[in-house]
């Protein structure tokens, strides 16, 4: 089953930020991640992963560097700030209690 993306779409920030939380990395390899970790169920496109990589540096919560590879193309990397870590503790609060509540409007009470 596939998950409706509007269902996902106003998390972007979170789930990038996630992925960002204890590791640096770069555009490929975070959608690759959410892929996995979906089982291949949700992926990114590539303008919208992008999008919110600018709106998210520009707000302060990650900052970009170019990596040094020394074998193919260089990549750009990210990495979170301490306001972006603080901004993904807010919001997965937010998500906690959005959750629990759709939860008790959704599901059908016992007879």
């Amino acid at each position: 089953m596939s998950i409706a993306s509007d269902l996902i779409r106003g998390h972007t920030d979170t789930i990038i930020l996630a992925q960002l939380y204890y590791n640096d990395s770069y555009g490929y390899e975070i959608n690759k991640t959410i892929q996995q970790k979906t089982a291949g169920r949700y992926e990114l496109k590539e303008a919208t992963l992008y999008s919110a990589f600018r709106r998210m540096e520009n707000a302060g919560y990650i900052l970009s560097y170019w990596g040094d590879e020394k074998t193919g193309a260089r990549r750009r990397y990210y990495k979170i700030t301490e306001t972006g870590r603080d901004t993904y503790m807010r919001l997965m609060a937010e998500w906690k209690t959005a959750k629990s509540m759709i939860d008790s409007l959704i599901e059908l009470e016992d007879e």
